[in-house]
């Protein structure tokens, strides 16, 4: 009996999503709850599992989008692995005295299997699908076999010089650059990942419908600093992980909040919508773009319990294996471009949240402190803000709460 494979529900908001990759092939035996296929969406990556054990037979190939509950394969339940085909019979050789007739014309090989990005590659370099070598599964054609080719064709000599009778233009703007031997000027062309584009969306409409201001201001960070070198190993002992910079900044920023609570709030068409919980956004590097995980209630949350959640949500988001509701909500974002060495920037807004705090590298500076010039570890700080409403005494203001909640870390345990 064959049970279907369908696209599983993700999210309210998602209608649709695009196949990833398979994560087993075609004819391949599979467990019951086994992951089969990677499904993206604009939000994130979700795992599709088997839900019977048998052999899977796969209807929808990688690259195409599918809507949401769409049937992308189906498993024959009880059915063992389909076998590899067994090579054809190598031809007898004549015998003394007698003539051989002609073989029959062989049929046209079947068209080796390409990845999508690998296919369109091929396509737009020209490529014969003859020339190439897979060394995917199965003996799949990946974009990277792709890659190799034209590497191993453009050192052949692919791009030469101009020719010498060719006639050359006087027109400066006209002039074209002289092409070494060998010199690479390949390209490639790649979709857009749907979550990628779903980045360029947010981004673009940030900037295009909010007033986006950004002020500045620095923090000392010698206190903190201290405090993390006097417990940091006691603290990774008692409750199993280190003690980071987020977590004080979650803190402080959380403080800052209670205080301005206009920072916490969005814009709803006409209405101001004030939220009385913080949710803390973090913002997470990964290979497919930035995500923002949010910490629930992170007010109700210990430093311990803080770092641990953010170390969790990281790895899920950087392992493929983070939901979309791990990435729904949020009322405020942090975000530390310090950890790439950026000394200054300014965050983009992540709607519809109001603002948007930016952390960066700590360097140290000389510093006038008491009357007296000390080298003190600073950073520079960041507020991104919405200025239809938040004026800039509050955004300011904000600021300079989480620069004394920073500089005085012990205000965080005290709530002064």
């Amino acid at each position: 009996m064959a049970v279907e494979i369908k696209v599983p529900a993700v999210g309210e908001s998602i209608t649709e999503g695009t196949i990833a990759r398979w994560l087993k092939a075609n004819g391949a035996a599979v467990k019951a709850n086994e992951p089969v296929c990677e499904v993206e969406t604009d939000k994130a990556t979700t795992e599709v599992m088997a839900p019977v054990a048998g052999r899977l037979s796969i209807t929808v190939t990688e690259g195409q989008r599918v809507a949401i509950g769409a049937v992308i394969g189906q498993i024959e339940e009880g059915v063992a692995a389909s076998p590899p085909p067994a090579p054809p019979p190598a031809p007898a050789a004549p015998r003394e005295g007698t003539t051989q007739t002609p073989a029959a014309k062989p049929s046209a090989a079947p068209e080796p299997f390409l990845s999508p990005a690998a296919r369109q590659l091929a396509a737009t370099e020209g490529i014969e699908l003859s020339q190439l070598t897979g060394t995917g599964r199965g003996g799949r054609i990946t974009k990277e076999d792709v890659l190799a080719h034209l590497q191993q064709r453009g050192e052949q000599g692919r791009i030469s010089t101009p020719s010498a009778e060719a006639p050359r233009s006087t027109d400066a703007a006209s002039l074209a650059v002289e092409i070494k031997p060998g010199q690479d000027r390949n390209e490639r062309r790649e979709r857009m990942t749907p979550i990628r584009a779903r980045i360029a969306e947010r981004l673009l409409a940030a900037q295009q419908n909010a007033a986006i201001l950004t002020t500045f201001n620095e923090a000392d960070m010698s206190a903190i600093m201290a405090l993390r070198t006097k417990y940091k190993e006691s603290f990774q002992k008692k409750h199993g992980v280190g003690l980071g910079f987020m977590s004080f900044f979650v803190k402080a920023s959380i403080e800052a909040l209670r205080t301005f609570p206009v920072v916490n709030a969005s814009i709803d068409g006409s209405d101001i919508v004030y939220h009385d919980y913080y949710d803390i956004g973090v913002a997470v590097s990964t290979e497919k773009g930035l995500m923002v995980p949010v910490l629930r209630n992170a007010e109700q949350m210990s430093f311990a319990a803080i770092e641990k959640s953010i170390a969790d949500l990281a790895q899920k988001a950087r392992e493929n294996k983070i939901r979309v509701v791990d990435l729904q909500g949020g009322t405020f974002t942090i975000t530390n471009g310090g950890v790439f060495g950026s000394l200054l920037s300014t965050p983009i807004l992540n709607p519809p949240q109001s603002a948007i705090l930016g952390m960066h590298a700590i360097q140290k500076r000389p510093v006038a402190v008491n009357d007296q010039v000390v080298i003190r570890p600073m950073m520079y700080l960041a507020l991104s803000y919405d200025h239809r409403l938040i004026d800039g005494r509050e955004a300011v203001s904000f600021l300079v709460r989480i620069k004394e909640c920073l500089e005085s870390p012990e205000r965080l345990l005290l709530e002064i």
